[in-house]
């Protein structure tokens, strides 16, 4: 099921002072996600972290002593079902506190976002996907 020209890319905004246990592990267990739920390929997977100064992110319009992520990753739209895309939201938000040090908690209004783009309209390597996939087409 898993094709070729599909590769997500996923942003983990963190609140700074969230301690990771094993920022490598979260990123392959990430990877690992994005490939069993959502059939990507993992050597076209990227994983980026940001840190978030905890005076430039409020929840209510106050700033929380939890930790707040926010996960994103962007697929070519029509790749994945609601159905897979609903058990990777869960499994992600299972997933993060895992990696948080002891004591630390995930915040619950922490989102993620699975985002559909146009195969036109994103892409790698000079060619959009929707190239990529015309291209595996004429093979």
């Amino acid at each position: 099921r898993q094709r070729w020209f599909e590769m997500p890319i996923l942003t983990l905004k963190l609140s700074a002072h969230a301690q990771l246990t094993d920022a490598h592990a979260l990123a392959r267990e990430l990877t690992a996600l994005s490939t069993q739920v959502l059939h990507k390929r993992s050597d076209v997977t990227s994983v980026v972290f940001e840190r978030i100064p905890a005076n430039d992110w409020w929840v209510g319009g106050e700033v929380s002593a939890q930790v707040l992520m926010q996960l994103d990753i962007r697929i070519t739209h029509g790749t994945n079902s609601t159905a897979e895309k609903t058990a990777f939201v869960a499994a992600a938000f299972a997933l993060l506190p895992q990696y948080l040090a002891q004591g630390q908690q995930l915040h619950a209004t922490s989102y993620i976002s699975v985002q559909e783009l146009a195969a036109t309209d994103w892409g790698y390597g000079g060619y959009t996907q929707q190239q990529r996939r015309e291209m595996s087409q004429g093979l």
